[in-house]
């Protein structure tokens, strides 16, 4: 049966898989159906396989769990910098191999937002983002020169320049199509799949998407399907209206809290109710932005009216829009009030919303103002004032960054009245809080300009630092004047603040232990007040110029001015294109050749070390513990992401090869040498790894059975001397955070062929198999330690049989017991037996060569 369907839409001659005709013949109700399952079975359709449709949309419209396996293949994919070099580096590393390189190319459209590089080395001052950009060249020439070479290179790949924006919100002003036009003149939904954790951001406008890892994304650049085990759809039913004064950053902290204790872990999440009409698309964009931080796969709004008026506000065209509206409308993928049928449904109420923060290390740690000072109470160190004026609990760096916050005009013109107010009454920052505004486009620019409000910000030391993921990423910059020394001489524990997404320790700045994530109105008022010790709904945020104190609340914009300023202000003209950014990355000189020219002096770009990886076999034995983790061990402390220290293995790799310290950047930036990554692996100062006890351990561990205590790097390399394979163990929510591939590239670089935990966040665990990297799970309810285990026995692991049965046996001294492998499909299994990613891609260009 051929669900292919002729029609016209918006005057034009269309073909679409109709889902209509499909569900009438299939005998299923299409309104039960989540409208994110009527997004898969269109894909299914699309993909010939009417079978499985047919399955998932009478157990969909039945409230039933799906149960089915299906390959997914996305519209597009989306990726950034820090994730996308990496990706054409192993691509490239592809060509080299075969005997065709030319053939070697994205089987889909690719975008590369280059927004991860640019750092705040400068911020409170008028030449900041003129400053910042140009160190950012300056730094990443030789990075941009490949990524020119690729978007040369490689058919269907688009580079979006630097200085444009953060890559979420270029996808949802510039990106997105809510309707794609695919071969010929069919037309199907917009679905993206994203090397970055918060591609789920583009949920909010209806269009589906996730994050995977980047080793997952080059096999769907390569043309195959992600095996995707389907889960769950759970609605999000939301009752009530917001209360005045609430900002969208209240709801999503809200939200996060109680998602991550309902349990969406790995589930797809639908919003629906009587008030997804209170929401503005952005306020539904910035919480579906923050689906990876309440564990969930997808965070889905279904297009609406509010949808088709954000593409018109954002300036596409009225064609363009007609085309999404009929095109939805005809599919059944338009909301009409009517709420589909869910196996589970959990009730929300936007009323019961007050203001509020997450921190001061997770962005679950939802608190309220008046909680902020207990919050800080259980990191304070007790250290005095130090000379520098900085004392415990100081704030040292206030942020309006990320695309959490920026892509919601609302909040950011909160910001600007917020400021403009404080401004009138005469207060200041404190000159030891590090200020700074990284717009998530130049749009946000153009209207807080054309409002009158970034004068006011400026005044207040929140000028412009560049258009990126910035301080939220750890390209935080170094702190104020004399602040850091002060910080590491007294041994302070002091605080950021910013309007981002996450908050792990060490994950802003490496001098910066307490973490909190806040609204852009929010993190204006706590810079004015300078520390996290206040209760801000009764205490002063300063005095102003007649001596009366400055309450929050005498400041907090109202909602009725910030309704009229987003109508004058926000408008499609502000959305145009820059050309600027675009004249500067056409003048980086870059090769042109069908095979990258590898400099073997380069520090930047080496081939990597994987590629040629063999397959997995037969039983681990002799096998010993890397580190001893507990719970909520993030990728960020798997593979950091900030400044590069000069003592660390990394930073002496760099003085060997002849790289001044000036010029170390960052780990996120080194992500295309496998040689500065892997020395930089489990180095995170906060990591806590209980082999060396309870605290911080530096990125230290013992070699074992001798108990000296070295680098992680420094030890991995012994071991692999001696010819030990190497585990780790962890606790609950193992790899949670970014969707970084390197934080399963590391371990394995460093010997690391398998992880116990109690559990694992979706993108890492598919990350690790992505690498050959077996994620077992502990027995149900236990931790390692409850089994009796402290790390230091020699273990032995029977993986005989381990796809057939998901199960693998392990003794460790005199402990016995059994794991199970979370290993989630046939394709994972296929790639982790072979090695990984590469290995598997690589393998199969050449029997399709051979052919």
């Amino acid at each position: 049966m051929s669900a292919l369907v002729r029609t016209r839409l918006a005057g034009r001659e269309a073909r679409v898989y109709g889902l209509p005709e499909f569900a009438g013949a299939s005998g299923f109700d299409l309104a039960a159906v989540p409208f994110t399952g009527r997004v898969l079975l269109e894909s299914l359709l699309r993909g010939g396989d009417t079978a499985a449709a047919a399955a998932l949309g009478k157990r969909l419209a039945a409230g039933e769990e799906p149960g089915l396996e299906m390959p997914f293949r996305p519209a597009r994919i989306l990726v950034q910098d820090y994730t996308g070099i990496p990706l054409l580096v192993d691509l490239a590393a592809l060509r080299d191999r075969v005997t065709e390189p030319a053939g070697v190319n994205p089987a889909l459209p690719v975008d590369v937002v280059v927004d991860h590089s640019v750092q705040t080395d400068f911020a409170g001052r008028p030449d900041a983002l003129a400053r910042n950009e140009a160190l950012e060249r300056e730094r990443n020439n030789e990075r941009y020169a490949f990524l020119k070479w690729a978007e040369g290179a490689f058919h269907g790949l688009r580079v979006i320049p630097p200085g444009s924006g953060i890559v979420h919100q270029v996808n949802l002003e510039r990106l997105a199509t809510v309707v794609a036009h695919g071969t010929g003149d069919v037309f199907h939904p917009d679905t993206v799949i994203g090397t970055d954790s918060h591609t789920t951001m583009v949920n909010g406008l209806g269009v589906l998407g996730w994050g995977v890892g980047g080793l997952e994304a080059e096999a769907l650049m390569l043309g195959l399907a992600q095996p995707v085990r389907i889960p769950a759809v759970v609605g999000v039913r939301l009752t009530g209206t917001p209360r005045p004064g609430v900002s969208p950053t209240d709801v999503v902290l809200a939200l996060t809290e109680r998602l991550r204790r309902e349990n969406v872990r790995g589930l797809m999440l639908e919003f629906t109710g009587p008030s997804v009409a209170a929401l503005s698309a952005p306020d539904r964009c910035t919480i579906a932005n923050m689906a990876p931080e309440y564990g969930a796969m997808s965070a889905f709004f279904p297009v609406d009216g509010e949808t088709l008026d954000y593409l018109r506000r954002t300036g596409r065209t009225e064609a363009d829009t007609d085309l999404v509206a009929e095109y939805c409308r005809r599919q059944r993928l338009l909301r009409d009030g009517q709420e589909p049928r869910f196996g589970r449904v959990i009730e929300f109420d936007l009323a019961g919303v007050g203001p509020n923060l997450a921190g001061p290390s997770r962005p679950d740690q939802r608190i309220s103002l008046a909680e902020l000072p207990g919050s800080f109470a259980a990191l304070h160190s007790g250290a005095p004032r130090t000379e520098a004026g900085v004392r415990d609990g100081d704030l040292v760096i206030a942020s309006i960054t990320s695309c959490t916050s920026t892509s919601n005009p609302r909040a950011m013109l909160a910001a600007g009245v917020l400021a403009r107010r404080a401004v009138a009454r005469g207060l200041s920052v404190p000159g030891h809080v590090k200020t700074s505004l990284a717009p998530g486009s130049r749009a946000v620019t153009r209207y807080l300009r054309a409002a009158g409000l970034l004068d006011d910000l400026e005044r207040l030391g929140f000028h412009v630092t560049g258009y990126g993921c910035m301080t939220c990423n750890g390209g935080s910059g170094p702190l104020n004047e004399g602040v850091g020394a002060a910080v590491e001489r007294a041994g302070l524990t002091v605080a950021a603040v910013l309007s981002g997404n996450r908050n792990f320790e060490a994950r802003v700045h490496a001098q910066v232990r307490a973490g909190y994530l806040a609204s852009p109105a929010l993190v204006v008022a706590l810079a004015l007040v300078g520390h996290v010790r206040a209760d801000l709904e009764r205490e002063p945020l300063g005095t102003d110029a007649d001596g009366k104190p400055v309450l929050l609340r005498d400041l907090w914009p109202d909602d009725e001015e910030l309704r009229r300023l987003e109508a004058e202000f926000v408008t499609p003209d502000v959305f145009a294109d820059d050309p600027a950014a675009r004249t500067g990355w056409d003048a980086v000189p870059a090769p042109r050749a069908d095979v990258f020219a590898w400099d073997p002096h380069s520090t930047y770009i080496r081939p990597p070390a994987y590629a040629d990886a063999g397959p997995r076999s037969g039983p681990l034995t002799g096998v010993r513990v890397l580190l001893a983790l507990g719970d909520d061990v993030s990728t960020d402390h798997i593979s950091p992401v900030g400044a590069i220290p000069p003592a660390s293995p990394a930073g002496r790799y760099l003085t060997e090869h002849g790289v001044p310290e000036r010029e170390f950047n960052s780990y996120g930036s080194r992500r295309g040498n496998h040689e500065v990554m892997a020395r930089g692996t489990f180095s995170n100062p906060r990591l806590r790894n209980r082999l060396v006890g309870d605290g911080d351990s530096g990125g230290t561990t013992l070699h074992l059975p001798t108990g000296e205590r070295l680098p992680v790097y420094e030890a991995a390399r012994r071991y692999a001397a001696e010819g030990t394979p190497l585990i780790v163990l962890a606790g609950r929510s193992y790899g949670m955070g970014s969707s970084r591939d390197w934080a399963a590239k590391g371990p394995w670089l460093l010997g690391v062929r398998a992880v116990l935990a109690e559990s694992f966040e979706r993108i890492h665990r598919a990350n690790l198999c992505a690498m050959g990297i077996l994620p077992l799970l502990l027995p149900e309810g236990r931790g390692w330690a409850d089994l009796g285990l402290t790390g230091h026995e020699e273990f032995r692991l029977a993986l005989e049989g381990v796809r057939e049965t998901g199960t693998a046996h392990i003794t460790a001294g005199g402990v016995s017991f059994t794991v199970r492998a979370d290993v989630q499909s046939a394709g994972e299994w296929d790639v982790l037996l072979a090695g990984g990613t590469l290995p598997y891609l690589l393998r199969r260009l050449r029997a399709k060569e051979a052919r």
